[in-house]
């Protein structure tokens, strides 16, 4: 989801004040939350499943991307050596 800076960048000394407001914001909205110090960003508060799913998708897209490489440079197998190899009956 997108951020809203007016209401995901929020100062190191808000999240010091009421840290549980700003967890749950973050939980709640789906939308990390910047932490900022001196007007510069030194941290994301995001949910626990948003960050898992984020993780997840991260990896899933990195496997799609090594077998269009694998694909490219001619690493295929069949379907039935696949199969041979998983132990599946053909």
């Amino acid at each position: 989801m997108q951020s809203k800076f007016s209401e995901d960048v929020i100062p190191l000394s808000d999240l010091k004040i009421n840290p549980g407001k700003v967890v749950n914001h973050a939980k709640d909205s789906h939308r990390p939350i910047l932490v900022t110090s001196r007007g510069r960003g030194i941290a994301v508060v995001q949910g626990l499943d948003d960050y898992e799913k984020a993780i997840e998708e991260l990896a899933f897209t990195k496997a799609i991307a090594k077998g269009m490489l694998d694909i490219k440079e001619g690493n295929k197998s069949s379907l039935n050596d696949v199969k041979a190899r998983l132990g599946l009956s053909l």
